[in-house]
């Protein structure tokens, strides 16, 4: 296996980041998460933009998109497979122990792993914890995703495959790895970035190819939406039947089924929307 580390392809197994870099030590760091399909990364472009964007929030410097570029071509090439995951790490580098970060360049990594096909629909379960819609680094991909292993984790103990949250004041926000649509009355809404969600790219593509709505939701209207479905890089566009202990109508249902033709038709005709 093949990584990117600051500037070059190296063995996976003998590549070195210091004990002593920000993104380990204090979680300063963002990260983009792409499906590579037959040695294609898709929708690259937005990826990159978005991840100049957290860098920016957390007060990195930008990053190189050519080397970033660079660095997904060179470790897609070197680890071929059919369907995977790539991963763009970009923290604040070597650093004092602490908050304040040091002198020493961004640390960049890159690198794939293989994925396995999610399934067309799957179980989701809410939990109590909140995401804090007015954080300092609120829509922003960042490392510090300990939150989102602790309802993950509560999620997989319940039979789910995620975990729903709510803001605040109570209402409908995101999933740990996901953004969330549902069906209302035949229409098909979102919550917005204002919720505290993360603007996913998936997500935005769905809002723009199916004409989903943009819509401040309650928390409970999981309870009464007639379908419910999850998209992110990797899920696509994923059909809920289950969440907590209610089913769903037959899911995928007809407004499910019809965003997955319409994102998998779009997608497969052009890999980097823009």
């Amino acid at each position: 296996m093949k990584i990117w580390l600051d500037g070059a392809l190296r063995d996976a197994d003998g590549a070195r980041v210091s004990v002593f870099d920000h993104g380990l030590t204090v979680g300063d760091g963002v990260f983009e998460t792409l499906k590579v399909r037959r040695g294609e990364p898709f929708a690259l472009t937005r990826h990159l933009e978005r991840l100049t964007r957290s860098a920016r929030g957390l007060g990195l410097p930008d990053p190189d998109l050519d080397e970033v570029r660079r660095a997904c071509a060179a470790v897609v090439e070197a680890n071929p497979m059919p369907l995977g995951r790539l991963r763009v790490t970009y923290t604040g580098g070597v650093s004092p122990l602490g908050s304040d970060r040091g002198d020493a360049a961004p640390t960049l990594i890159a690198a794939v792993a293989a994925s396995d096909p999610h399934a067309a629909t799957t179980a989701v379960v809410t939990v109590p914890w909140v995401r804090n819609e007015r954080s300092g680094v609120t829509g922003l991909k960042t490392t510090s995703y300990a939150e989102n292993v602790v309802a993950l984790a509560a999620a997989h103990r319940a039979g789910a495959s995620e975990a729903l949250l709510a803001n605040t004041v109570g209402r409908l926000c995101e999933g740990t790895g996901s953004n969330v649509f549902v069906v209302l009355d035949g229409e098909l809404h979102t919550p917005p970035v204002a919720s505290g969600c993360l603007a996913g790219i998936t997500r935005a593509l769905v809002v723009e190819w199916a004409g989903a709505k943009e819509t401040d939701l309650p928390f409970d209207v999981l309870e009464r939406a007639e379908e419910v479905f999850l998209t992110s890089s990797l899920r696509d566009v994923q059909g809920v039947v289950r969440v907590d202990g209610r089913e769903t109508a037959a899911a995928p249902g007809p407004v499910t089924a019809e965003a997955m033709r319409t994102f998998a038709a779009r997608a497969a005709a052009d890999p980097d929307p823009v």
